[in-house]
């Protein structure tokens, strides 16, 4: 049998298994981005605060996530932290090292957006007696999420991306599944040249959703 023949065999052989990775891909990275944004918002939200100390802290938390590889910190949660006793599962330590990751990054898109907002509403608010919450709630989180969906959709197209790295902690997510189909025949470059398809695929539907959600919430400038 041919190489590509044996290739296809193998994979339509291994689709259910192929399947089911994607499934784990799809399942990480949608709970990863919403309690990641979820996270953001709250990271964000003290990062505004009046007390320096609070901001101090947060900027630190921003800060050392951000500068953080992503791996390490997988690492450092599944292999480091049973030696102190804590053990996981795979799917658990992806879920917490990409959220407080991804929160970082969120909030640091939400901050930006901070920054440009009108100042003189804020203090028209705080004249009315709004309070510090209300006025976060109604008037500040609104805008700069409308103003952060090109950034927050490049963060869920990273984070789709960088659920690649999940199955460095034995998480079986579709390329784990890929590497297990390579290995099988040897047709390396057949089978990632399959997943970075599979990849572009999924990357080119958040992309047409993001720019509906975009042409009905974002903000003109």
């Amino acid at each position: 049998m041919t190489g590509m023949g044996a290739f296809e065999r193998d994979l339509l052989e291994q689709l259910p298994l192929i399947l089911a990775g994607l499934e784990q891909t799809l399942k990480l990275a949608v709970f990863a981005s919403v309690s990641g944004l979820l996270f953001g918002i709250i990271v964000f939200y003290f990062s505004i605060s009046q007390r320096k100390i609070v901001r101090t802290v947060v900027k630190a938390y921003i800060s050392f996530f951000i500068g953080m590889p992503l791996i390490v910190l997988l690492f450092l949660m599944y292999y480091g932290l049973p030696q102190w006793g804590i053990k996981c599962s795979p799917f658990t330590v992806a879920l917490i090292g990409f959220t407080m990751n991804i929160a970082a990054y969120n909030a640091a898109y939400l901050s930006t957006a901070f920054n440009g907002l009108d100042r003189a509403e804020l203090e028209a608010a705080r004249a009315q007696g709004f309070s510090t919450f209300k006025i976060f709630q109604h008037i500040i989180l609104p805008q700069v999420l409308r103003q952060s969906i090109p950034a927050l959709t490049n963060q869920c197209i990273g984070n789709l991306k960088d659920s690649s790295v999940a199955f460095l902690i034995q998480y079986t997510e579709f390329f784990a599944r890929v590497q297990e189909l390579a290995s099988t025949n040897f047709q390396f470059f057949k089978a990632y040249l399959f997943a970075a398809v599979v990849y572009l695929c999924l990357v080119s539907v958040i992309v047409l959703v993001a720019r509906q959600i975009e042409r009905r919430f974002l903000i003109p400038s």
